[in-house]
Parts: structure tokens; C-alpha cells; sequence
């Protein structure tokens, strides 16, 4: 039951959010009357998204492998984790959340991925006192070898080809308050096919405010917010006749495909995280997020996870809830905690997500923290 104190801590947390748009990320010439105006359409986008986006377009961006979702933490809750903290990898949620971490953090996912396919990434956070944290992220993704396949040779020509992916981020998240933190991402982008790629550069970027110390939290951030690519390579070059029909003429003149250019895949979250302690080494957190992407309708997702004297930790979550024509949507995972010294601890975690027809995805997360 949300109370009246709670309700006067997210009144102040909009308040504090103004200030502080004020003071740091509202360039100096915007008035205060200005800001009230940005805040009141930025919340008109939110609550009725519609207005903004319009309808779904999916499958019209580029860079798909950037809505992989690589935390088996954060995907055994059923991915919503824009408002979680705790380790590094949740940074792909909500860079805000890096903000919270103590010390170091290093990450590695595996991720046996749809049709075989190979995804792996790693993500490296180290706080400094006072300052903030900095992280260093890697992302690949390889099809592996395919066989060219043609019309004239639907069982193959004897060639192969792969489609390979990668992303390298550079993150920095920091505490503005005891209670408020915010983070932000800058990514370079990459996705090969053959003998074509393209490139393009995008930033993810959010808050999170803890409306009550280690129980209630909230945040919102943008994810694959970039610029817009196209494929170049030898793969579109072409030898072209202006007309077939006409003999004498040059039927070999060298040309090149036009290709369109996409935008990335932007996605909006919001979402809740409340953790009921019952006592110092038992907790049940639960959290929700509302997702909006460029790409298709909007979804919840929801998630619960319980933790067991520190030690064990059981999960489970439903994502896409009420998106349309969704190919599955149930995970669960778990995980475990080992103390090796007193500031030194391992982490496994695992996680299993249903993507119906497409059948199943297995994560495997193995942790290293210092503080």
C-alpha cells in the first residue's frame, strides 16, 4: 500500500528532478517556466507514447542484437531491471544504475542464443570514491559459417558467409544525491554480412531515485538512442546495362545497390523495484517495467526474485506481457553468491527464457566483485 509519506517522497523526487535540470543538464538560457513546459511534454510522451511514435514498425531498425538482453539477473526477473542495482551488467538496463556500485565489478555472459547462434558479453565497472564509476563494455555476437545459396544453386555454391556483430561502450554513472543517481553509455556500433557492414554510434542514458532507503525504487532511461545507418561494401557492387535489348552499347558499366538507412533500436523504459526485507539475510524483491520501443508496441515486464541468506538466490518473470503476437514470455533462473574474503566475491548465475516457436535460451553469468 503506497502511503501518504511515500506519496510527498516521489512529489519532492519530480521537484529534485527540476533542480536538478536546472543546475546540470538544461543548457543555462532555458528558463525555469521553459523547463516546466519540457517536463510536462516529456511526461505527455511517456504516459501516452502513441502521440510521440506512432505505430509499430517492427522490424525497420538495424542493430537487433542490441535488444539481446545480457544479465541473467536481469533476465531471470524477467528483464525489468531499469530500476535495479547491484552489479554491473544491469548498466544495460539503466546506466543510472552503476551510480550504486561499491568498488569493482566485472561480468561475463553466455548466451547459447536462437538458432545456435553465439552471444557473449563482458562489462568491467570500477568506482572511484567520490567520483563515480567508469565501465568498459563488450558485445559480440557470430552466426557462424552459413552456406551461399542461390536460385541457380538452392543446395549451395561451396562458399560461406557469417554474420558477426559487436558493440564497445564506455559507461559513467554517479550518485548526484544520497538517493539519486544517473548514468550514461556511449556505444560504437558494428554488424558485418559477408562482405558488407555498417557502422553507427549510440548512447543509452537514465536516473533512478530510491524513494525509500534500500526498499522503494524507481527509474527511466533511453537505451540505443544513435544515428542512423546503412550497409556499404563490395557485396552491392554490380555491373549494369541501361538497356538489355540494345547491342553495341557498354553492359558491363560498374555500379552500386542504393541502400536505406535505419535507426537504431530505441527503447523507453520505466519501472518499479521494491525489496520487503524479512530479516538481514532473507528479502523478496519485486520489480515492473513499462517498455516502449521504436520497433514495436509497447509491453510490461515483471519479475521476482528471492534471496536466501545471502547465499542463493531463486528467480522468475514474464516478459512482453500484453504485446501482441509474442513469442513466448516466461523465465526463470537463479543464482549463487561465494564470499572468498571479505571483499572478494564469485557469483553464478543462470537463466532460462521461453521464446515460444523459436523454443528456448540458456544465460550463464559468471561474476567477480571487489569492494
Amino acid at each position: 500500500m503506497i502511503n501518504n509519506d511515500l506519496l510527498k517522497k516521489i512529489k519532492i523526487f519530480f521537484k529534485d528532478t527540476n533542480e536538478l535540470l536546472l543546475r546540470s543538464f538544461i543548457p543555462k538560457f532555458l528558463s525555469k517556466k521553459n523547463i516546466n513546459t519540457f517536463l510536462l511534454c516529456m511526461s505527455l510522451m511517456i504516459f501516452n507514447p502513441s502521440a510521440s511514435f506512432g505505430q509499430s514498425k517492427t522490424g525497420t531498425t538495424i542493430g537487433q542484437f542490441l535488444k539481446i538482453e545480457p544479465s541473467s539477473r536481469g533476465v531471470g526477473i524477467g528483464n525489468a531491471g531499469v530500476s535495479q542495482a547491484g552489479e554491473a551488467s544491469l548498466a544495460y538496463y539503466n546506466p543510472a544504475s552503476l551510480g550504486w556500485l561499491k568498488g569493482t565489478d566485472i561480468q561475463f555472459t553466455y548466451n547459447k542464443w536462437l538458432a545456435d547462434i553465439d552471444y557473449n558479453y563482458t562489462i568491467a565497472a570500477v568506482n572511484f570514491e567520490g567520483l563515480g564509476t567508469v565501465s568498459l563494455v563488450l558485445t559480440s555476437l557470430n552466426s557462424g559459417e552459413i552456406d551461399v545459396r542461390t536460385v541457380e544453386k538452392p543446395m549451395g555454391t561451396g562458399e560461406k558467409y557469417s554474420v558477426t556483430n559487436f558493440l564497445l561502450g564506455i559507461g559513467y554513472g554517479i550518485m548526484l544525491t544520497d538517493r539519486v543517481s544517473v548514468g550514461l553509455q556511449l556505444n560504437y556500433i558494428n554488424e558485418s554480412i559477408w562482405h558488407s557492414d555498417l557502422n553507427a554510434f549510440g548512447m543509452n542514458f537514465g536516473v533512478q531515485y530510491q524513494l525509500m532507503e534500500g526498499d522503494f525504487t524507481i527509474g527511466a532511461s533511453v537505451s540505443n538512442f544513435g544515428t542512423n545507418a546503412s550497409f556499404s561494401g563490395r557485396d552491392l557492387y554490380i555491373n549494369y546495362d541501361f538497356d538489355p535489348d540494345k547491342y553495341g552499347d557498354n553492359d558491363r558499366l560498374p555500379a552500386e545497390l542504393r541502400v536505406e538507412t535505419y535507426s537504431l533500436p530505441t527503447v523507453f523504459r520505466a519501472g518499479v523495484t521494491y525489496v520487503y526485507k524479512f530479516d538481514d539475510s532473507y528479502n523478496i524483491l519485486f520489480s515492473a517495467d513499462a517498455v516502449h520501443p521504436n520497433d514495436n508496441n509497447e509491453s510490461i515486464n515483471v519479475g521476482t526474485e528471492i534471496n536466501l541468506i545471502n547465499l542463493l538466490s531463486v528467480r522468475a518473470g514474464y516478459r512482453n506481457f500484453l504485446l501482441a503476437d509474442r513469442e513466448g514470455g516466461l523465465v526463470v533462473g537463479g543464482g549463487i553468491k561465494s564470499e572468498l574474503y571479505n571483499s572478494l566475491n564469485v557469483r553464478f548465475d543462470y537463466a532460462w527464457a521461453d521464446y515460444g516457436r523459436l523454443d528456448g535460451a540458456h544465460r550463464l553469468t559468471i561474476s567477480v566483485g571487489y569492494k
